[in-house]
């Protein structure tokens, strides 16, 4: 596992984004799993001016994470009525850049049978040979999409009842500012699960700020536990790479060894 950690959140975006373009330059069809909330929106917003100087998405195939149950994008609905992570993800990045329609895939909150369509998101996300490059938060409560707390560390693509903590926070989010009562929000989710997650090639996890210093540091240096869905990136097999602030950075033990891994990295790059 790879703790890179940069001054700001501007640094730590642009840095995830110069991550995930290397990805894409090297894989034009890249298989790339997006998340939602405010911490990539700053690295969407550099992919962007990326794409604007020659970054080319037509041949790269999304999954996103999650979406409420009972939400779906209306294009003709008032923007402020529609809080569903679809019109998040086109308002925020896909209305911007040159990915075909049918190489973008949404859990759909709106399917007439939740279940099925679970199990067909994991057929489709096999069917594309799997995700090559995972972006991903960490909820407050350590969460990893909407994988609540006591989730199986093996679970799959599902739907999931959201804790009090994830309903408020998202309230504030999402739906205050929309003028939407506290009772009309969803209190249930379709998510990724933590063990498909865990079969992405390359995980890219994102934390900002100093009110995610202390379950950053329970995610990557304490127990694995389901208690803490994200915890469980000390499983991962394959390449994890976290991009961290220095606020959200503040809380881990290892801080100085993380630094001096990064430094001879950087040494290492350029003696090259």
């Amino acid at each position: 596992m790879e703790v890179i950690i940069k001054e700001n959140y501007e640094e730590m975006s642009r840095c995830a984004a110069e991550i995930i373009a290397a990805h894409i330059k090297k894989n034009p069809r890249l298989v790339l799993g997006l998340a939602t909330g405010a911490t990539p929106v700053g690295t969407y917003k550099e992919l962007i001016r990326m794409h604007r100087e020659g970054l080319d998405f037509s041949q790269v195939v999304t999954f996103n994470l999650d979406e409420y149950l009972g939400v779906g994008m209306d294009l003709g609905k008032p923007y402020h009525l529609d809080q569903s992570y679809a019109r998040f993800m086109h308002e925020e990045l896909f209305a911007h850049i040159n990915l075909k329609p049918e190489n973008i895939h949404l859990p759909d909150g709106l399917a007439p049978d939740p279940e099925e369509f679970c199990r067909r998101y994991e057929e489709a996300i096999k069917n594309a040979g799997g995700i090559d490059l995972q972006v991903l938060g960490i909820g407050r409560d350590g969460h990893w999409a909407f994988n609540e707390p006591g989730s199986s560390l093996a679970s799959r693509t599902r739907i999931q009842a959201l804790t009090k903590e994830t309903l408020d926070d998202n309230y504030e989010s999402f739906y205050r500012q929309a003028g939407i009562a506290r009772e009309e929000m969803p209190h249930f989710a379709i998510t990724m699960g933590i063990g498909t997650i865990l079969e992405a090639r390359h995980i890219l996890m994102l934390a900002s700020g100093k009110k995610k210093a202390q379950v950053v540091a329970k995610a990557l240096e304490g127990p694995v536990t389901s208690q803490i869905t994200a915890s469980a990136i000390q499983l991962y097999s394959g390449k994890a790479t976290v991009i961290l602030d220095k606020e959200a950075a503040s809380e881990l033990k290892n801080i100085e060894y993380y630094r001096h891994v990064e430094k001879l990295k950087a040494e290492m790059e350029a003696g090259r």
